[in-house]
């Protein structure tokens, strides 16, 4: 593989001017692209097969698609001491329904004070009103939002409190759109320029990095425009592909750089460097694209969806570093290193290059293995401890809106008034037997059970369909939506209606049984995606590697690495630790997802800190070092690379954790602590103490295994063919002509 990468590189040296032409064609043809074929994206998804989703379908037919038009509750609560209908209250509140229903896009709107339909609590000081737009969830449009939010400020005027919730209102991020990037974009940009000493190379690092991003994240707009695409889907390929793009480019630029100062010319610099740690790349983009492509077992379209969105961002971010990134080397030249250093590269101060001092990382990995037994003993403790909490983690599709919003006044005024499971109703589908049109009746009859169920406040007369072959029976929890209790009794309800239902055919839905039905689905398949995952890298790293234990070690510090992150994340997120560090409105259970899609992209990326730092070990001892040098000359190469890498890479995603909304605040800040976690205290420790301890059995391989080809991510053929640095032999004929200008 290095042999290959190493003609690509001489290849993106020769063809500069054609290779970033090529890419800039690219990036056009996205704008273009973008702008004339861009759809919407979706605030909302389906998860097909389960109980409560296939439930929702047969309502929308059995009783009209209204039930997935944008709906607004507007809550409307009397002064102190008053009612709703008294005289001046109940005028004001007809006038508000009145001009609610004239609101643009909306096509109903429910007076709380019909006799028909009432909406009003016991004492009557509290209310609804249902607002219904004639579209469908996630396409009420900003003007639309707006008119409606300017009645329910007008109508506060007269005295009463009056606040909207609802699928037609969504709650505005309080940092505006793009801030999360533009932090990480700034911080990396200061790591870079610190690691470099060069601004100039910075900037180009960040570049190559921002065309990686702009064409995934192009291409995804495109395919919004004929596939129906979750909102997240382009944050995440944002937040991964900006971290690996730069990550990416790092490695090719250091490995230039380092063959500079060796004594290389450009063109064999290039080679060397794609050759290089362009095979490193190559292999840990490959890990994080198997990671992302493979959420598709969790049997969720959207999970499916942002997975290959992410992966094919990460595939254009390798090619970027590939071709692009040389490219712009060979317009640079002796420019990618410090002034200081142009006229001499090969001066003793070479590679010392804006890095933490080598004294101290020597010292670390020296102090390391020499205690490898307690760092390996203290580690373990550590990360366990800080995992705890992942052991009570609870997590919901339920999102509460945030603390001090007119969303979530207007939810507590509904908690308050009807009581806290008003918020969050469980529907049952009630389907008579064929030929049979009592639906209504075998509703009515399973009431009485269903009432004496724990956590049952009340259950609604049936709705019968038009033709009686279906009927809705709606019952009111007596706990919020996402408390424990209230998911026991979705269970408790599916385990007594085939008795109770008298043969009607039922089906539990609503927004805490639909969390359920996730939860299930999701505890089901993470095992089987976790082995296909692991067995995967494990295999590619066993060919990398040609060793057994090495990927094992790294597979078992990936585990630390997802307990510690999630176990923090529970502790900040759902415990409300620490909360204001993060701009958390409120503390509450995890986004269901959160746990697969974190599990997923920090497997790809501490596999790929794994890489690069054991491979320059690996390289070490196949050059011939023992065990122990070849541990603290591998570690001394690659930690500067990987603390900068990973010091980035934290950044980019911490940059989304303040500004970041819904489901991506809480990813991010899972995958930053995972990544300072991963790259600060596993491989930083736990790694070196470990294949110290092993010794030379670290890179056994079973005899009855060799036969497996040999990757080769070092660039040992290189060396052999005498283009790895200025004291191999003479170059290959062939790679000397692939190197020339």
């Amino acid at each position: 593989m290095a042999r290959l990468l190493y003609r690509l590189g001489t290849f993106a040296h020769r063809r500069r001017w054609a290779v970033v032409l090529t890419w800039l064609v690219i990036l056009a043809l996205g704008v273009v692209g973008a702008l004339s074929l861009a759809g919407t994206t979706s605030n909302t998804f389906s998860i097909p097969g389960q109980e409560s989703t296939i439930a929702l379908d047969k309502i929308n037919r059995e009783f009209g698609a209204g039930g997935t038009n944008a709906t607004a509750r507007v809550v409307i609560q009397a002064p102190a001491g008053q009612t709703l209908t008294s005289d001046g209250n109940a005028a004001a509140v007809t006038g508000l329904v009145t001009e609610l229903g004239g609101l643009p896009g909306v096509v109903a709107a429910g007076n709380p004070l019909d006799p028909q339909a009432p909406g009003v609590n016991a004492d009557q000081s509290t209310g609804y009103s249902t607002v219904t737009y004639g579209v469908p969830q996630g396409e009420v449009t900003t003007a639309e939002q707006d008119a409606l939010l300017a009645a329910v400020a007008g109508a506060r005027a007269n005295g009463l409190t009056v606040e909207v919730t609802g699928t037609a209102v969504t709650n505005q991020p309080e940092v505006p759109a793009g801030v999360g990037e533009a932090i990480g974009v700034v911080l990396a940009l200061l790591i870079l320029a610190l690691t470099y000493g060069s601004l100039v190379v910075a900037g180009m690092n960040l570049l190559t990095a921002g065309v990686g991003v702009g064409i995934g994240v192009l291409g995804i707009t495109i395919v919004s425009g004929f596939v129906d695409l979750q909102s997240t889907t382009s944050s995440l390929a944002t937040m991964l592909g900006l971290a690996v793009g730069i990550d990416y480019a790092l490695f090719i630029i250091t490995r230039y750089r380092h063959e500079l100062q060796r004594g290389a010319d450009v063109p064999t610099a290039v080679g060397v460097a794609v050759g290089t740690a362009g095979s490193a790349v190559v292999t840990a983009g490959l890990t994080v694209v198997i990671a992302l492509v493979f959420l598709f077992v969790a049997g969720i379209p959207f999970l499916t969806q942002m997975g290959i969105a992410a992966a094919a961002t990460v595939v254009v971010a390798v090619l970027v570093a590939l071709t692009l990134v040389p490219a712009i080397l060979s317009f640079l030249g002796l420019r990618a290193l410090p002034r200081r250093r142009r006229a001499d590269p090969t001066a003793p101060a070479a590679g010392r290059h804006a890095a933490p001092a080598p004294g101290f990382l020597e010292r670390w990995v020296g102090t390391v293995t020499r205690h490898r037994i307690v760092a390996l003993v203290g580690t373990v403790v550590a990360l366990g401890v800080l995992a705890i909490p992942f052991f009570s983690m609870q997590t919901t599709l339920v999102q509460t809106p945030a603390d001090g919003t007119t969303q979530a006044r207007a939810e507590q005024l509904l908690a308050d008034g009807f009581g806290p499971g008003f918020n969050g109703p469980l529907t049952i589908l009630f389907e008579a037997a064929p030929g049979s049109t009592d639906a209504a009746a075998r509703a009515a009859a399973a009431a009485g059970p269903i009432s004496g169920l724990t956590d049952v406040a009340l259950v609604t007369p049936p709705i019968p369909n038009p033709s009686g072959t279906a009927a809705l029976l709606t019952v009111i929890p007596q706990s919020g939506p996402t408390s424990a209790a209230t998911e026991q009794l979705v269970h408790d309800l599916r385990e007594l209606l085939p008795t109770a239902a008298g043969g009607a055919q039922t089906s539990v839905t609503g927004a805490t049984a639909v969390s359920v039905d996730v939860a299930t689905a999701l505890n089901d398949t993470l095992p089987i995606y976790l082995t296909i995952v692991v067995g995967l890298a494990v295999i590619l790293l066993v060919l990398v590697f040609r060793s057994i234990l090495v990927p094992l070690v790294g597979v078992l510090g990936f585990l630390l690495t997802v307990g510690a992150a999630l176990g923090a994340t529970v502790a900040v997120f759902q415990w409300g630790w620490l909360s204001g560090l993060v701009n958390l409105d409120s503390a509450g259970p995890l986004i269901s997802l959160t746990p697969i899609i974190v599990i997923g992209i920090l497997f790809g990326l501490a596999m790929d800190y794994q890489v690069f730092l054991v491979s320059r070990m690996h390289e070490a001892h196949a050059h011939g070092a023992g065990f122990l040098d070849a541990v603290r000359t591998g570690f001394r190469q690659a930690a500067p690379v990987v603390v900068a890498a990973a010091a980035i890479m934290f950044s980019v995603f911490a940059g989304f954790v303040p500004a970041g909304d819904g489901p991506i605040k809480s990813i991010a800040f899972a995958l930053a602590v995972g990544i300072l976690v991963d790259a600060f205290v596993v491989r930083m420790v736990l790694v070196p103490a470990a294949l110290t301890l092993l010794g030379e059995r670290a890179w056994w391989l079973p005899s009855w295994l060799s036969w497996l080809p040999t990757l080769d991510v070092e660039g040992a053929g290189l060396e052999r063919a005498g283009v790895a640095g200025p004291d191999s032999p003479p170059a290959a004929p062939e790679l000397v002509e692939a190197g020339a200008r």
